[in-house]
């Protein structure tokens, strides 16, 4: 693997602290919620080859849940606050039923429930892996159905990246594009954290690909 984030040796009998050791970059440890990691200890996927190691581990940073965590919030109020609410105001020419309304609710919460599990399940199992031989994209269409896209090292053609928005700048996302060569398809890591990072990863290990004795 690419020692890229490895730490300079220091002569024996030196205990003197290396300029270099404030940048070394050990390997992350993983949360259930984890958007960046280098080097993460303990993570594999379908496809990974026996020699193969996952040098970063990306999702889509954690910021880009808000909108749909607070329409979750809403939809969680609207039937103890709304409803009640709309019966008050507006007088219907018929008694609607006590079943019927918490029959009503009832649906109304498992949709939300759905929401809710439908967009987390699609912001966890969306994952960037780039490895020491390739990237890969996997993507959660559905919960019977994923989309697994991939490019060696080798092939990667143009790495590049960009941010836009005061929240993407503030809490430093982007989305980082990979143009490849030949048949293999272009690659986007949407809203991921540190995209300047990924991008001099990606670069360092094309480098050391292309340098690479055949």
């Amino acid at each position: 693997m690419p020692t890229l984030f490895e730490e300079t040796a220091l002569p024996k009998g030196k205990p003197v602290k290396s300029q270099h050791q404030s940048s070394v970059k050990k390997p992350s440890t993983m949360t259930p919620l984890t958007c960046f990691a280098v080097n993460p200890s303990g993570v594999r996927f379908e496809t990974q080859e026996e020699d193969e190691e996952v040098v970063l581990f990306l999702r889509q940073h954690l910021i880009v849940n808000v909108p749909w965590v607070l329409f979750s919030i809403l939809f969680v109020l609207i039937p103890p606050v709304f409803f009640p609410l709309v019966l008050r105001l507006v007088h219907f020419p018929f008694v609607i039923p006590a079943g019927y309304i918490v029959i009503g609710t009832l649906f109304w919460y498992l949709a939300t429930v759905g929401f809710i599990l439908m967009n987390f399940l699609r912001w966890f199992f969306n994952i960037y892996i780039v490895t020491n031989e390739r990237v890969v994209d996997i993507d959660f269409v559905q919960l019977l159905y994923k989309q697994f896209s991939e490019a060696r090292l080798s092939k990667l053609q143009d790495i590049s990246y960009s941010t836009g928005g005061i929240l993407a700048t503030l809490f430093n996302y982007g989305t980082v594009n990979i143009e490849t060569a030949g048949e293999s398809p272009n690659l986007e890591f949407e809203s991921v954290p540190s995209p300047e990072r990924v991008v001099e990863t990606i670069s360092k290990l094309n480098q050391n690909i292309q340098q690479s004795p055949l």
